[in-house]
């Protein structure tokens, strides 16, 4: 699962994003969602979400 359809993504699960500032670099963090900030089904660049850390950034990975 790639991040890029927002019903796969639910809060409490673990994922990778990459941050605004980390595009250039494509450098992910990782952690655990809180809000689905996207309201369109489907992103393709990923959907963006809130971590519980408070970071925003697109998801890139799904780990479940």
């Amino acid at each position: 699962m790639d991040g890029t359809r927002r019903s796969e993504i639910r809060p409490g699960l673990r994922v990778s994003i990459v941050l605004k500032k980390d595009q250039l670099t494509g450098t992910l963090t990782e952690g655990i969602v809180k809000d689905i900030l996207t309201n369109s089904p489907v992103h393709p660049h990923g959907i963006k979400v809130r971590l519980k850390s408070g970071e925003v950034g697109r998801v890139k990975k799904i780990f479940g």
